[in-house]
């Protein structure tokens, strides 16, 4: 059934001054908030692995942030932004990156109503020698309520990887009211980033130096990856009084198969950073079922985990889903998810959560109250009055599940 939720219970005070526009000088220089059992303390980010226990399975995203930003002009002067969502056309994200002529991608577009069906050129006030020869233009194909299909064309044959590279621009949040800057191209990345794909960085991780990892690595505890792009989702608040009427956009991800046999052999050891790592996860469940029920793996709805009882077990679900690669022989799974973690939600797989703080009134802070039961206005409560930062390039939490 599915949790009548008011997104009005979710709301805290969150002065613009604690809004963290840029990052710190150091990566792991952030504060720390410690959170078990109902205690919260604060401690610094340096000192993570005191606090993490050994011997888990650490997960983290590595996805990469593609400056999917781009700024175009009519013949009029009127400057449209296009906002790049998801590829349409070729579909599937490393064909995207290679193509060398032209693509199609599901868009956001600043002022779509003053664009008609005149073909765009990219803005280039400084007449960039680099920016002419490409000569990158891009068509309205489709318009679909808040987003639009473009496509875009452009000369030289070079992949559409190096044209946002030459042509775009890395899209920090909308909350940090700022263009993007030099410090982004750099600090809103993760260290481990990889696969190209994601709109927004998976924050939880830009936290993380190399001496940190190090450290975790001599603790025992086994650093793994998952990658899920991060859709504009992220940005996107909750607008309906009744979370239920909120829709969740599709994300992709993937995970190996040596991943899902070192998921199934640490259950009840693992430890997530970040919340797109978290959904991954406990995406796997509902893709096992799946398997045990329909004989293959499926996408993930929105609803899933409310709109029924299950009767099988994480460790049931994960070798299904090991089962079915096996026989297929399949080394990876490529797949998506709408899953939403909200209150009342029942956590399969995850154990210790490192995150950010997040907005007001947002998913985020939605899956946040799930783990904690509800517990999220002592730790946000604590933050607000201990000058933590807040959101992408704030200050960092570990919350053991209550």
């Amino acid at each position: 059934m599915i949790p009548e939720i008011h997104i009005e219970d979710y709301n805290y005070d969150l002065p613009d001054e604690r809004i963290a526009k840029y990052p710190l000088p150091e990566r792991d220089a952030s504060k720390l908030l410690f959170y078990k059992d109902g205690l919260v303390t604060e401690n610094s980010f340096k000192d993570i692995v005191q606090i993490l226990p050994s011997d888990h399975l650490m997960v983290f995203n590595d996805t990469k942030v593609v400056p999917a930003r781009l700024h175009f002009q009519r013949e009029t002067g009127a400057h449209i932004e296009i906002f790049c969502l998801e590829p349409v056309l070729p579909e599937e994200y490393v064909s995207m990156f290679a193509v060398t002529d032209r693509c199609r991608w599901k868009c956001i577009v600043g002022n779509v109503k003053r664009w008609k069906s005149d073909t765009l050129h990219l803005y280039n006030p400084s007449g960039d020698a680099s920016i002419t020869a490409l000569d990158l233009k891009a068509d309205l194909i489709e318009r679909d309520g808040e987003t639009s299909i473009v496509e875009f064309s452009w000369r030289d044959g070079s992949p559409f990887s190096k044209v946002l590279e030459v042509c775009g621009n890395i899209p920090i949040p909308p909350y940090l009211n700022r263009d993007t800057e030099d410090i982004d191209l750099e600090r809103y990345q993760t260290l481990y980033a990889r696969y190209r794909g994601s709109v927004a960085a998976p924050t939880a991780g830009l936290h993380f130096t190399d001496n940190v990892l190090k450290s975790l690595k001599d603790k025992n505890i086994d650093i793994q990856t998952v990658c899920l792009h991060v859709g504009a989702g992220t940005f996107l608040p909750v607008k309906s009084s009744l979370v239920a009427e909120h829709a969740m956009h599709r994300e992709p991800f993937v995970v190996t198969l040596n991943f899902l046999k070192k998921l199934r052999d640490s259950l009840g050891r693992v430890i997530a950073v970040g919340t797109t790592s978290v959904r991954t996860l406990e995406s796997l469940y509902y893709i096992g079922v799946s398997c045990i029920e329909d004989g293959q793996p499926a996408d993930v709805d929105q609803w899933a985990p409310y709109s029924r009882t299950y009767d099988h077990t994480m460790a049931q679900a994960l070798q299904a889903l090991i089962s079915y690669m096996d026989d297929h022989e399949m080394q990876s799974l490529q797949i998506g998810t709408r899953i939403i973690i909200v209150p009342g939600y029942e956590f399969k797989v995850v154990d210790v959560l490192v995150t950010n703080f997040h907005q007001p009134q947002s998913t985020l802070l939605l899956l946040i109250s799930a783990f904690v039961k509800g517990d999220w206005h002592n730790i946000y409560d604590f933050a607000l009055t201990h000058d933590f930062r807040f959101l992408s390039y704030g200050d960092s939490s570990v919350l053991f599940r209550r």
